[in-house]
């Protein structure tokens, strides 16, 4: 037997199972095996635990999309509150305070200083128990005077209805329809720097005829009644319709100055050259002729008149929702209204 076949010799190698000089021992073959055969049904455990967390992610999101449905509800249901309310003045009507309202820029239908708005603040001002007198803050500096005459009438009624002192307090206009609602109170406060009077009525409005012939530009107006287009600003006015107009206009003005008289009275310097005339004067001029009564602004007629220093603003102003419609329908219509506009506004 040779030395290469005798085993435990060197330089001789025994094999395992097969004889392969390179099989590893079973001790080690057995520890290089994974867990997971040691363990069936891993990977069951691995799809649960996964399922597990996404359905706990899942019910984590729907609780926070629930949460923000329910902020963004209650968000536009006190934005729909505030929006759609007006605000209301915050008065305990057992207190005695001066009750004001606003009547600023252009008295028209469609402003702040509308019939509408002005006469409900001045029924909430004087149905409260706690107003001890009626402050109308006027700075405008006219407009209709279907509207100034509304607001005169109610002025007029709530004040036999209620027995409550009026006053109005002039900032720096008082001219006009602003003073035809003026001359309802019973006195007139002004600063000796303010506005006061312009006492007349106006139409105005242009005319292109004359525009018209010299371009070469031909005007062709259907009417079916021969005084329909009498304020066509492209068609000539006669004789005859300016009379009309100016009758309209006086008629209006005779209504203006009756109520001036009925509210001012024996007060008026009714021999001031052109007191109706349309002119405006000073504050003080305005307290020398009669149309106003003294200098003073709001709060000296709440502390030393009315003697109740707390003054209360009841003027009815739109919410956001409602300027943001005005302005938008403003935008959109404004270009039509002009040119459908048949007959100038009375001022």
């Amino acid at each position: 037997m040779s030395e290469s076949n005798q085993p435990g010799q060197p330089g001789t190698e025994t094999t395992a199972a097969g004889g392969d000089p390179w099989a590893p021992d079973a001790p080690a073959a057995s520890a290089r095996k994974p867990a997971a055969a040691e363990a069936p049904g891993w990977e069951r455990g691995v799809l649960e635990k996964l399922a597990f967390a996404a359905l706990a992610e899942q019910r984590a999101a729907r609780r926070w999309r629930n949460a923000l449905r329910l902020a963004w509800l209650v968000f536009f249901v006190i934005a729909g509150l505030v929006l759609f309310s007006r605000a209301a003045p915050s008065s305990d009507k057992t207190t005695a305070h001066t009750a004001v309202v606003n009547i600023k820029g252009e008295i028209a239908t469609d402003s702040d200083a509308s019939a509408e708005s002005v006469v409900a603040a001045m029924r909430s001002a004087f149905e409260d128990d706690g107003a001890q007198a009626v402050v109308l803050l006027i700075n405008s500096p006219g407009g209709s005077p279907v509207q100034a005459g509304i607001i005169n009438d109610e002025i007029v009624r709530l004040k036999g209805l209620h027995k409550k002192p009026t006053y109005a307090v002039v900032e720096e206009s008082c001219a006009s329809a602003a003073y035809y609602i003026a001359a309802a109170t019973d006195q007139i406060y002004v600063d000796k720097a303010s506005i006061v009077g312009s006492i007349g009525v106006l139409m105005d409005g242009f005319g292109f005829t004359g525009l018209m012939d010299k371009l070469g530009v031909e005007r062709r107006l259907l009417t079916a009644g021969e005084n329909k287009g009498i304020l066509d600003p492209f068609s000539p006015m006669t004789d005859k319709q300016r009379e009309f107009a100016q009758a309209m206009l006086g008629q209006i003005h005779q209504q203006f100055i009756g109520v001036v008289k009925a509210g001012r009275g024996k007060r008026l310097k009714e021999d001031t050259p052109e007191l109706f005339s349309g002119l405006f004067w000073t504050g003080q001029q305005a307290i020398d002729i009669g149309l106003a009564d003294h200098l003073g602004n709001l709060d000296y007629v709440a502390r030393e008149v009315v003697k109740a220093e707390d003054i209360v603003d009841y003027t009815r102003r739109d919410n956001v929702a409602e300027r943001l419609a005005k302005k938008f329908g403003a935008a959109m219509g404004e270009g039509a209204v002009r040119a459908l506009k048949a007959v100038p506004a009375l001022r």
